[in-house]
C-alpha cells in the first residue's frame, strides 16, 4: 500500500506533457511485447530485439520505417497486431484511453481532459469528451469504407480472403498514415492502377489533414441547416489551405525536377499520378508507387523538405506541422512589409502561437541537424540518403531510400528518437522539462541587442 501511494504521489506531480510522453513509452513497451510473440512471426523467422523495438516505435508513431520486411516477417496474426498498434498510435493514446474509460462508465475528470487536450494539441478544455467520440466515429467510418472499397476491388488481384486482408490492413495503414504494407513492395504493384492510388490518397489526406478539420467538415455536411449555421474555424481554413498548397506545389515541383529524368519516357497520366501520389505521401503517408531511388537527388532533397513540414496538428502525422510552417512564412512576409500584426483570413494571430511556431521550427531544425551530423559519422551512407531518412523519421512519413536495415544500432536508436519525437510533437517534448513552480514577480532591466 505504501509503495502504491508513493507511486500515485509521483504520478500526480507530473505535468500532462510528462504523462503523455510516459504513456507513449508504455505503449511502445506493450507493442514490443506483442510484436515479439512467436505467433506474430512466420515459421522459422527470427527478429532481433533492436528490430522488434524499432518496429514497435515505428508502429506507435505511425511512421512506417522498418528494418525488416513486414510481408516476409509477420504472420496473419502479426498483421492484426500491427494494425491494432497503428490504430492506437494514429488516433492517439489518450483518445483510445478515454474511449475505454467511457465504455467502463468512468467519469472523465479535469486531469483526464488536460491529458486529452495535450495529446490532441488543443488549447481549451471545451468539448474534449465530445471531440474524442467524434474522432473515433469519423476515423472508424472512413476506415470501414476504405476497407470495403479496397477489399472488394482487390478481388480481381487476390483470392477473397487475401483480398479483404489486403483491404483491411491497407485501409488502416493509409488512414493512420502508418506506411506499413503487406504486399512486400508498398503500392508499386498498383503503379498503373489509378483507382487504388486514388483511394489511398483520400485515406492519407483524411488522416493527415487533422481531426478537427474532419469533424468540422462532417458538421458542415450533415448538421448545417436553417437553425444552425456552421462556420469553419481559422484553424480549419489555415491548415486546409496550407495542406493543399503543399500538395499542389509538391506535385508541380516533382514534375519539373523529373521531367527530363524519370518522367522522360512516361505518358502524361503516368507523370501526373506518380508526382501527385509522391507529393501526397510526403505529408505523412509513407506509401509509394515507385522506388524513390529512381528520383534524382534534387527531387529527394525537395521531398525531404516536404517531409520535414509533415502533416497537420491534431492528426496522425508528425513534422513541424502545416500550421507551424504557414505561420512562419506569414510572419516573414509580414515582417518584411513592416507590419506588426499578423493577420490571416481576417483574423489576428496570437503572439503566443507565433512564438510557438518559431520555436518549433528552430528546435526541429536543430534536432534534425544534430541527427544528420551524428549519422554521417556513424553510418556508411551518403549525406543525401541520411537527410532523407532523418526527415522521414521526424515527419513520421516512412519513405526510405532503403538504408534503414543497414543502419547501426546507434543509427536505429537515433531514428527511433526522431520518430517518437515526431509523434508526440516538439512542444510536448520541450514542455516535459517545464517547471510549473511559480516564479517571482519581478523583471530585470531591458537592453537592446544588435540583430542581423
Amino acid at each position: 500500500m505504501w509503495v502504491k501511494s508513493k507511486s500515485l504521489q509521483w504520478l500526480n506531480k507530473l505535468t500532462p506533457f510528462q504523462l503523455i510522453a510516459i504513456y507513449y513509452i508504455i505503449a511502445v513497451t506493450i507493442a514490443s511485447i506483442l510484436i515479439a510473440l512467436p505467433v506474430a512471426h512466420r515459421p522459422g523467422v527470427e527478429i532481433s530485439g533492436i528490430d522488434i523495438i524499432f518496429t514497435a516505435v515505428s508502429a506507435v508513431s505511425v511512421t512506417g520505417l522498418t528494418t525488416v520486411s513486414i510481408a516476409e516477417t509477420f504472420s496473419v496474426p502479426g498483421y492484426f497486431i500491427l494494425a491494432i498498434v497503428l490504430q492506437l498510435g494514429g488516433i492517439g493514446i489518450m483518445t483510445i484511453g478515454t474511449l475505454i474509460w467511457l465504455v467502463m462508465g468512468k467519469k472523465i475528470g479535469l486531469k483526464e481532459r488536460r491529458l486529452i487536450m495535450t495529446d490532441q494539441n488543443r488549447t481549451t478544455f471545451q468539448g474534449m469528451v465530445r471531440m474524442v467520440k467524434e474522432i473515433v466515429i469519423v476515423v472508424l467510418i472512413i476506415e470501414f469504407i476504405g476497407f470495403l472499397t479496397l477489399g472488394t476491388y482487390f478481388l480481381q488481384y487476390y483470392e477473397p480472403g487475401e483480398a479483404y486482408l489486403q483491404g483491411f490492413f491497407g485501409a488502416i495503414s493509409a488512414m493512420t498514415n502508418g506506411g506499413f504494407d503487406i504486399t512486400g513492395q508498398s503500392l508499386i504493384p498498383f503503379r498503373d492502377d489509378y483507382f487504388v492510388q486514388f483511394v489511398n490518397m483520400i485515406l492519407i489526406i483524411a488522416g493527415a489533414i487533422g481531426f478537427p478539420v474532419l469533424i468540422e467538415v462532417k458538421e458542415y455536411l450533415f448538421e448545417n441547416d436553417s437553425t444552425r449555421t456552421i462556420r469553419f474555424s481559422l484553424f480549419a481554413k489555415l491548415t486546409s489551405f496550407t495542406f493543399f498548397v503543399l500538395v499542389v506545389l509538391g506535385t508541380v515541383m516533382i514534375i519539373l525536377l523529373e521531367f527530363q529524368y524519370f518522367f522522360a519516357d512516361k505518358s502524361w497520366h503516368e507523370i501526373f499520378f506518380y508526382a501527385l501520389f509522391q507529393s501526397v505521401t510526403t505529408r505523412s503517408g509513407g506509401l509509394a508507387t515507385m522506388d524513390i531511388n529512381q528520383f534524382t537527388e534534387q527531387t529527394q532533397l525537395f521531398m525531404s523538405s516536404l517531409m520535414f513540414i509533415g502533416a497537420s496538428p491534431s492528426s496522425v502525422g508528425g513534422g513541424i506541422r502545416t500550421t507551424t510552417f504557414a505561420l512562419v512564412v506569414i510572419f516573414i512576409l509580414t515582417f518584411a512589409r513592416g507590419v506588426k500584426r499578423i493577420r490571416v483570413f481576417r483574423r489576428e494571430i496570437y503572439d503566443e502561437d507565433l512564438n510557438r511556431a518559431v520555436i518549433v521550427t528552430l528546435m526541429a531544425f536543430f534536432l534534425c541537424f544534430v541527427a544528420i551530423i551524428a549519422l554521417t559519422i556513424t553510418e556508411p551512407f551518403s549525406l543525401n540518403e541520411i537527410i532523407f531518412e532523418v526527415t522521414s523519421a521526424f515527419g513520421t512519413v516512412g519513405l526510405s531510400l532503403g538504408i534503414t536495415p543497414g543502419l547501426s544500432t546507434f543509427g536505429k536508436c537515433m531514428l527511433m528518437f526522431l520518430m517518437f519525437l515526431g509523434r508526440i510533437g516538439i512542444l510536448t517534448f520541450l514542455f516535459t522539462f517545464k517547471n510549473e513552480k511559480p516564479k517571482g514577480n519581478y523583471h530585470y532591466p531591458k537592453e537592446r541587442i544588435i540583430i542581423g
